[in-house]
């Protein structure tokens, strides 16, 4: 089977799509965001939509960060069951008078555990974030570069959700 390129004027036309969506899309952020989405972006991104690639990359990296997402959440839910496990094995072992400050000791413990642990996952979750703006950086999207600034991170993640959103579209061939 020959696949055949599009023509310059199909190329065109989903290109023009394209960007007309992106811009709506745009035109609905809140304005401290818009600026931030110059016509100069959209279009870049629209030009780099043209090729199916991207779209690929965004959903492969989408699976990954829910079953990283899931992953963590299971070890802090194992954390949490080994905690309760640890109160009850200890309040069978305890005498009755020493339950009371044994538990308060337990659960003071525990606490620093969950919050150590939680940091850590948050840590994980920030590396995947600078791992995925890597990846579409190194994809030529436009908007894309590694960050840790909230602002600018909150612009990637409406851009994603352009991508994605457009992913989900007919769009012309």
């Amino acid at each position: 089977m020959e696949v055949t390129e599009p023509t310059p004027e199909a190329l065109q036309r989903k290109l023009y799509f394209l960007l007309e969506q992106l811009q709506d899309m745009a035109r609905e952020l809140p304005p401290k965001y818009q600026m931030r989405v110059p016509i100069e972006l959209l279009s870049g991104l629209a030009n780099c939509l043209l090729n199916d690639t991207i779209f690929e990359i965004v959903k492969g990296l989408m699976e990954i960060q829910h079953v990283t997402e899931k992953h963590l959440f299971q070890q802090r839910l194992q954390i949490i069951n080994n905690h309760t496990m640890e109160i009850q094995e200890m309040m069978k072992n305890t005498v009755p008078e020493q339950q009371e400050v044994q538990k308060t000791n337990l659960l003071r413990r525990h606490k620093e555990e969950l919050k150590q642990t939680d940091m850590k996952l948050v840590l994980q979750l920030d590396q995947k974030v600078s791992d995925q703006q890597d990846t579409l950086e190194k994809a030529g999207v436009p908007g894309f570069f590694v960050t840790s600034k909230p602002i600018e991170v909150k612009v990637q993640m409406y851009l994603l959700d352009f991508i994605l959103r457009l992913s989900k579209m007919d769009i012309p061939q």
